[in-house]
Formats: structure tokens, C-alpha cells, sequence
């Protein structure tokens, strides 16, 4: 994948962001770290205080249970769309023209619910890969390779 000089490169997942900037060209990356947010979220047994409830039927003997709620996804879920803010307002300020977005698939189907028109057309390409945890050096690979 084709990353143009100085464009900015998300790479996130549920709970970890990192914006880089590309200071080399679109041949050769040389990504800088601008920004970079963790969340905690703990497993969701360690949020929820209670067990799922339950509901039956008055017409004869069905009972169904009521599906538990899962903290966990909600506030990676939550994490996603407020990434997906901060992207807006960058992208208001004008703060970049190309965008690169690296996520997992389900993290990026979640930013992509929330992105601002602004956003979607600064976006140059997406790469369906969780590389929060990984270094630049293999970020720069990863991109390249795409």
C-alpha cells in the first residue's frame, strides 16, 4: 500500500490507539508517533456486578434467558466511535489529507459506523490487521507489504 508523504496512519484496536505520520515518502515510510491512547477495560466479569437475568412466558411452560451484557465489547465499541471523533475533528482542522486506517476487522467496522463524511474522504486505504501491539518498524512492513 501506497502511504503519500505526510499522511496520517491510524493504527487501533478496541482499547489502544497510535497515530503516526508519515515523514518519508510513499516508497520509503518513516513513520513518527504523533499521539498515542490506551484504555483500560477490564473482561467484562470484572464490570458486571450481576448475572443475566431471565424472562419467561406466561403461555405455558417456554422460558427464555436474557443475554448478558457484554461490557467488554461495549467499551471497545465506545473507544472505536471516540477514535472515529478524533479523527473528525482532525480531519476539520485539516490536520492531514490522507488517511490510513489499520485495525481489526471488527474494530474497523466500527469506526467505519461513525466516521464523518470529512473523514471517509480523506481515507487512502485500510488494512484489516490488529497491529496495535506491534512497532513501528513493523508497521512500516506490514503497510509496504499491503
Amino acid at each position: 500500500m501506497r502511504v503519500p508523504h505526510h499522511s496520517v496512519v491510524l493504527v487501533a484496536d478496541g482499547r489502544k490507539l497510535l497515530f503516526l505520520r508519515n515523514e518519508g515518502d510513499a516508497d520509503y515510510l518513516n513513520l513518527q508517533v504523533e499521539h498515542a491512547e490506551e484504555r483500560n477495560n477490564p473482561a467484562t466479569r470484572d464490570q458486571a456486578t450481576d448475572a443475566a437475568g431471565g424472562a419467561s412466558s406466561t403461555q405455558g411452560a417456554a422460558r427464555s434467558s436474557v443475554e448478558p451484557t457484554d461490557f467488554h465489547q461495549l467499551e471497545e465499541d465506545r473507544f472505536a466511535a471516540d477514535a472515529a471523533d478524533l479523527l473528525k475533528r482532525r480531519a476539520l482542522d485539516n490536520d492531514f489529507e490522507s488517511l490510513i486506517i489499520v485495525a481489526p476487522p471488527r474494530t474497523l467496522g466500527e469506526l467505519r459506523k461513525h466516521y464523518h463524511k470529512e473523514v471517509s474522504a480523506r481515507i487512502a486505504g485500510e488494512l484489516d490487521k490488529d497491529l496495535t501491539g506491534h512497532p513501528v518498524a513493523e508497521i512500516e512492513k506490514a503497510l509496504t507489504a499491503a
